[in-house]
């Protein structure tokens, strides 16, 4: 059975009194104990979807819409703000990308590991920085008890990773939601991370959204994948199922992006193109105009379809 249950989740921006649809009803399950890669590149809306279930939107003129958003039975969609903040932090965890901008810098770190703990569980002052440093020690940061009164800037960029994951586990929330956790960490730390997070999911049962636009990072840690495309899912399927077969010409355009599919010294290949603004979006699929498999119906009618959204999807390439 589904953790999560997402139907048709849309967020909606205004402009100037115009509305643009930036997420366009994305719709997946998640279950306990998964984790579903949600790739795409640049501006596809995959860091908005997430925080349009979170009802988490960086600016007042955007909104959210969806037939659902159910985790453990309860639609999300239909709380007022009271009931969403106390989902937020406990039931649903958020690790930022870019944690130095996420990071409170004229707080300690256990202050704002803690400050969610005595939120969201009633713990005391006290009881609060315990568990503030027992969460420190899971996730690896050295000596748990001395870096705890350290502000951000004491710590390396993969150990204030690691204080992020840390702020958002305090809880113990059944979801992560986790946004690039990777970027702009070397490789070594890189690993580390991922390492972390599959060791945290097997630990605490925990389910996992990762975002990321790296299929490396994807082939290591995730289950399933959902790939979007301009505000819209374009394939959804399991890991092993989609990276060997992709359907939709833009995952298999993604695919054979990667180094590894490139020979030599031959340049790397690349999607002809550019994604289309959301606000002048191409008639019919909004990859056709990159797509060499594009056909006369796919100028005139967006494809649907719950696994793949394309009028000619692909065969079996193995």
């Amino acid at each position: 059975m589904s953790l999560l249950q997402v139907r048709d989740l849309s967020v909606i921006a205004n402009n100037a009194g115009r509305d643009v649809t930036l997420v366009d009803r994305v719709s997946f399950d998640l279950a306990e104990g998964e984790i579903l890669g949600l790739v795409g590149e640049s501006g596809s809306g995959k860091t908005l979807a997430c925080r349009g279930l979170m009802r988490l939107l960086p600016s007042p003129n955007l909104r959210v819409q969806g037939a659902a958003v159910r985790l453990a039975g309860q639609d999300l969609l239909t709380l007022d703000e009271a009931g969403m903040r106390a989902v937020r932090g406990g039931q649903l965890g958020m690790i930022f990308q870019n944690p130095s901008s996420h990071l409170d810098p004229l707080m300690r770190i256990g202050e704002q590991i803690a400050e969610g703990i005595r939120l969201h569980q009633g713990a005391s002052k006290k009881d609060a920085r315990l568990q503030a440093i027992d969460v420190l020690r899971q996730v690896g940061i050295p000596d748990p008890k001395a870096r705890v009164d350290n502000y951000p800037h004491e710590f390396s960029g993969g150990m204030r990773q690691r204080a992020m994951i840390a702020v958002a586990l305090g809880c113990n929330p059944e979801v992560l939601i986790a946004d690039e956790p990777t970027t702009a960490l070397d490789v070594t730390v890189q690993a580390q991370i991922l390492r972390l997070l599959l060791e945290l999911r097997d630990q605490r049962g925990l389910s996992i959204i990762m975002i990321t636009h790296d299929l490396g990072v994807v082939a290591q840690t995730c289950d399933s994948i959902a790939v979007m495309y301009a505000g819209r899912l374009c394939e959804h399927g399991s890991k092993y199922e989609l990276l060997a077969n992709p359907q939709h010409p833009y995952t298999a355009g993604l695919i054979d992006c990667q180094p590894a599919h490139s020979s030599g010294h031959a340049l790397l290949r690349t999607i002809p193109g550019q994604p289309p603004l959301l606000d002048a979006l191409p008639q019919g699929c909004r990859f056709n105009p990159r797509c060499a498999q594009a056909g006369a119906l796919c100028t005139q009618l967006l494809p649907q379809g719950a696994r793949v959204a394309c009028h000619y999807p692909l065969g079996d390439r193995s």
